[in-house]
C-alpha cells in the first residue's frame, strides 16, 4: 500500500496550489503539479492549455485529497515531441505517470479533452479507477465550436503561425475584450482565450496542439466518442459539470451524458462558459468534495465487465440508452477505431 504522505509537495495548502516538478517516462519529461494527502485527485486540463488551469482549486482539494494535476505531453512544460497525441496515448501517460508516482487508483477530473482522457482511462484502466468527474467534456457528441473545425483543415498550421505577427497579439486582445463585453459564451472565457493565444505562438506547442485537435476532431465535428463505450461506466460513480454558456461543447452534451450513463449526477453552473472552475472556483470544489463524500470508489469486477462486454448495451436485461440516443450511438460506432 502507497503511504501518500510521502508524496506530499507542499506544506500548507492556502500558501500554494502545488508546486511545478518534473519526471521522465519513456525519455520524455513530464511535468506536473502535486499537493496534499489523502485519497487521490488526479486533474487532467484541456487542449492548449495546461495544469496552471487549476491553479484556483488545486489549493483548497489538497486539503482532504493528494491532488495531482499534469501537463500532457505536448502541453505547459513537458516535452513536444513528434509522437501519438491521441487520446488512448494520452489515458496510457496518465497510467504511467500514476505508476512512477506509486498511486494505484484515482478519482479521474478531466476537463474538455481531458474529460475525454478521464473517460478513456476509465475504459483501459477500470480496476485503476475509483470515480470520474466529467467538466465539459470532450467525446460526447459531435457537435464542437467551427473554430475547432476550421483548426483541423490542411493549412490551419500556416494561418496559426501568423500569430507571431507583429501586432497580432494587440489586436487579439482587441477580439478578445469586445467578446467580453457582447456577453456570449466566448466571452465568458475571454481570459482562457488570451492564454492559450500566447501558447499557440511558439511552433512547438502549435504542433502539438493541431496533432491533438486532428486526433479528436476534423470538418465534421468531434471524431471520438465515448458513447458507445458508456454503458461499461456503470459501476463507476460520475459526476457531470457544465457551464450552461459553453460555446465549445454546449450544453446538450450533457443531458446526452446524463442519458448514457445511468446513475451520474450532473450539476450545471448558469452563468458560466467552457471553464466552470473558474467562473465559481468555491463551488467546483464544493461539488467534488460533496461528490467525494458522498459515493464509495468504484468497485471494478472482471466478472461484471465481461458479462457487460458480452451483452453490448444491456446488463440485466436494462438497456443502457434510451431510443433517443440511438442515433449519436449508430454515429459513434462509425468513428471509433478501437
Amino acid at each position: 500500500m502507497v503511504d501518500h504522505r510521502a508524496l506530499r509537495s507542499v506544506p500548507d495548502a492556502d500558501e500554494v496550489s502545488g508546486a511545478l516538478q518534473f519526471r521522465t517516462v519513456h525519455g520524455y519529461r513530464r511535468a506536473f503539479r502535486i499537493a496534499g494527502e489523502g485519497p487521490p485527485l488526479l486533474l487532467i486540463h484541456g487542449i492548449g492549455d495546461s495544469s496552471v488551469t487549476w491553479q484556483d482549486v488545486i489549493g483548497p482539494l489538497s486539503r482532504r485529497h493528494l491532488v495531482i494535476a499534469p501537463d500532457l505531453l505536448g502541453h505547459g512544460a513537458s516535452a513536444r515531441p513528434r509522437a501519438d497525441y491521441t487520446v488512448a496515448a494520452y489515458a496510457n501517460g496518465m497510467r504511467d505517470l500514476l505508476g512512477v508516482l506509486g498511486v494505484d487508483r484515482v478519482t479521474v477530473v478531466g476537463h474538455s479533452l481531458g474529460g475525454g482522457v478521464a473517460m478513456q482511462f476509465a475504459y483501459q484502466f477500470p480496476d485503476r479507477t475509483d470515480r470520474l468527474v466529467l467538466v465539459s467534456s470532450g467525446g460526447l457528441g459531435r457537435e464542437v465550436h467551427p473554430a475547432l473545425r476550421l483548426a483541423s483543415l490542411p493549412g490551419a498550421d500556416a494561418v496559426l503561425s501568423l500569430l507571431n505577427v507583429p501586432g497580432m497579439r494587440w489586436q487579439a486582445q482587441l477580439l478578445v475584450e469586445a467578446l467580453r463585453w457582447t456577453g456570449s459564451g466566448l466571452g465568458t472565457d475571454a481570459d482562457d482565450l488570451l492564454r492559450m493565444f500566447d501558447t499557440l505562438r511558439d511552433s512547438t506547442a502549435r504542433s502539438a496542439f493541431l496533432r491533438t485537435l486532428r486526433a479528436v476532431v476534423d470538418h465534421r465535428g468531434q471524431l471520438v466518442t465515448m458513447l458507445d463505450r458508456c454503458y461499461l461506466a456503470r459501476g463507476i460513480p460520475t459526476q457531470l459539470v457544465w457551464g450552461a454558456r459553453d460555446p465549445v461543447l454546449l450544453l446538450p452534451h450533457a443531458w446526452t451524458a446524463r442519458e448514457a450513463m445511468p446513475g451520474s449526477r450532473l450539476v450545471i453552473f448558469d452563468d458560466a462558459g467552457h471553464f466552470p472552475f473558474h467562473a465559481d472556483p468555491q463551488r467546483f470544489v464544493a461539488v467534488v468534495e460533496e461528490f467525494m463524500a458522498t459515493s464509495a470508489p468504484a468497485d471494478w469486477d472482471s466478472e461484471q465487465w465481461r458479462e457487460l462486454l458480452r451483452s453490448g448495451q444491456e446488463f440485466d436485461g436494462v438497456p443502457a440508452v434510451d431510443s433517443a440516443l440511438h442515433r449519436e450511438y449508430r454515429e459513434a460506432s462509425e468513428r471509433n477505431a478501437t
